[in-house]
């Protein structure tokens, strides 16, 4: 028993011992995480301290380097922000091309209508155009009274041809007007070629119908869609011509110079009195004769009717008179 106890406290004491000396450890350990968590906080607070300096410092003397350098690098800066902008734009759009049609009249006239219309026909050649139509009249002397021509110029030239035709003789009048057709145009290009493409859509399956059913119907719509795209290549053409070529009208006809009579000085005082007193008594003259002229067919009338009336009444007085004397 003795010998058993004796085992048992001493293992009790070595226990004892074992669990004082680890929490010994465990104390020694914890003070000395946290003397060390301690010391990382204060390093960490001084460095963040530093750095903050440091970053001021650093950005204030990059503030000035920037600015002392601002005035150097102006002409480069700038150079520079042209060469960005300019390569930031890229490619430019092409220019969308107008159509118009413009088209005017000029009515001139001339004491010679053959010699206009030559110096008419001389413009148009010198500016390239052509005279498609003209219309010539002449009097009964068998001279040229009057020209009509239609004139086809060079689109670009239309004002330039303008203006020198309204020098050319004597400008009665002029008109002129354009109409903006770039949508039409550019629509019925569209229109082309899409046509286009669907007519050779329709020639594969022509080429691949087997059924003549279906060869008969394809041909309807391959002649159909020809017609629509002879129509639209005819508008095409049309539009062509007129956005190309102007169309002027110039009509001439004769001037007839009239001189003018110079003006008679008229007379003042007893001249003037004299002469308005002769035109008064020219103008009762007229009236008087215009009066005597008016009554003298009624004068007439009552000579032919009258003088037998009186004739007879004369008669019975001259007899009724001598009847009592008797």
């Amino acid at each position: 028993m003795t010998l058993t106890a004796t085992r048992s406290r001493t293992a009790g004491l070595l226990t004892a011992l074992t669990m004082t000396a680890l929490l010994a450890a465990c104390s020694a350990d914890d003070s000395g995480s946290d003397a060390v968590s301690g010391d990382v906080s204060s390093e960490t607070s001084s460095d963040t301290a530093g750095s903050s300096s440091g970053s001021s410092s650093e950005s204030g003397a990059g503030r000035s380097a920037t600015q002392s350098d601002a005035g150097g690098s102006s002409d480069d800066s700038t150079g520079g922000s042209s060469e960005a902008s300019s390569g930031q734009d890229g490619p430019t759009t092409p220019e969308l091309q107008r159509s118009v049609i413009s088209s005017g009249t000029v009515s001139l006239a001339g004491e010679d209508v053959r010699a206009t219309r030559q110096d008419v026909q001389r413009v148009v050649d010198a500016q390239g155009g052509e005279i498609t139509d003209e219309t010539t009249e002449t009097d009964a002397e068998g001279d040229t009274s009057y020209v009509r021509m239609v004139v086809r110029v060079p689109s670009r030239k239309f004002g330039e041809t303008m203006s020198a035709l309204e020098q050319v003789g004597v400008l009665r009048s002029s008109d002129r007007g354009s109409d903006d057709v770039t949508t039409q145009v550019i629509d019925n290009g569209a229109r082309v070629r899409a046509q286009e493409a669907s007519l050779r859509r329709v020639e594969l399956l022509l080429a691949d119908a087997r059924d003549l059913k279906d060869v008969i119907w394809i041909e309807s719509q391959l002649t159909g869609r020809q017609a629509e795209l002879d129509s639209l290549k005819s508008q095409q053409s049309w539009l062509a011509d007129q956005t190309s070529l102007s169309t002027i009208t110039v009509d001439i006809t004769t001037h007839q110079v009239v001189e003018d009579e110079p003006e008679e000085e008229r007379p003042t005082g007893f001249l003037a009195g004299l002469d308005g007193g002769s035109k008064a008594m020219g103008t009762l003259f007229t009236i008087v004769t215009t009066m005597v002229g008016a009554l003298l067919p009624f004068a007439a009338v009552a000579a032919v009717f009258g003088l037998p009336v009186w004739l007879v009444v004369r008669r019975r007085r001259t007899a009724a008179s001598r009847t009592p004397a008797a």
